[in-house]
Order: structure tokens, then sequence, then C-alpha cells
């Protein structure tokens, strides 16, 4: 096998592994998480935690990403964070949202209560 092939076989392997390990699949839109983020800062490494709903999941495969709205001081933040990154240490899910959009853009133009998304309840 030349090695051209060989590399790209080697590359393909590990992105089937990443996909077929599913860490954080059951994520939808509208959910609470905090995502536990790796920060190298001179030379050390701490985890940064980044608490807040979950308005849009985007791509497929090893290319999937998700992005993250929270309001700091009444200014939104997003963050939008590879599905499968390695800097993601952990991804907790806070509580469960009951939205009926794939896509929660909406959110961006609301503030305080309004960006609240209610939450879904277990017996449904």
């Amino acid at each position: 096998m030349c090695r051209i092939l060989k590399v790209s076989y080697e590359n393909n392997r590990h992105r089937r592994q990443a996909i077929t390990s599913h860490r954080y699949s059951k994520n939808r839109p509208g959910d609470e998480v905090k995502v536990h983020v790796r920060v190298v800062e001179s030379g050390k490494e701490r985890v940064q935690i980044f608490q807040g709903n979950i308005i849009s999941i985007f791509g497929s495969g090893i290319a999937e990403t998700y992005t993250v709205r929270k309001l700091s001081y009444g200014v939104g933040v997003e963050r939008t964070f590879p599905m499968h990154s390695p800097s993601v240490a952990k991804l907790e899910v806070v509580k469960r949202g009951d939205v009926r959009r794939a896509k929660l853009n909406y959110l961006r133009e609301r503030t305080g209560k309004a960006a609240k998304v209610r939450e879904l309840r277990e017996d449904q």
C-alpha cells in the first residue's frame, strides 16, 4: 500500500472511531448544558465551564458542531464547539428543553425571562 493511501486510511479510521463513540449524541437544541473546556494558558491547563442553551446543531459525523448561547451581564455570548473535540473535557446536561424548532435563532433577540426555554417534563 502506498504511503498516501496508508495515511488516508489511518485518518479515516480515527474519524470513524470518534463518530462511533457517540459521546454527546443525545443532546438537542433547547437543552441547557455545561461545557467543560480545556484551556491552556502559559503552559498550564485548566478547565473553564461555559453554561448555556444549545441553540443549533450543525453538520454530521466528525464535522458536527453545536452552538451554545448564554447571557452574561445582559449581553448574549455564543460559542460554537465541535462535537468530537478533544478540547471539550465534559458536556453535562443541566436540564432538557421542550422546543419545536431545530434552530433557536429567535432567542438572539430576546433577553431576560423572554429568553427562557420551557423545560421538558419527564412524564411526556
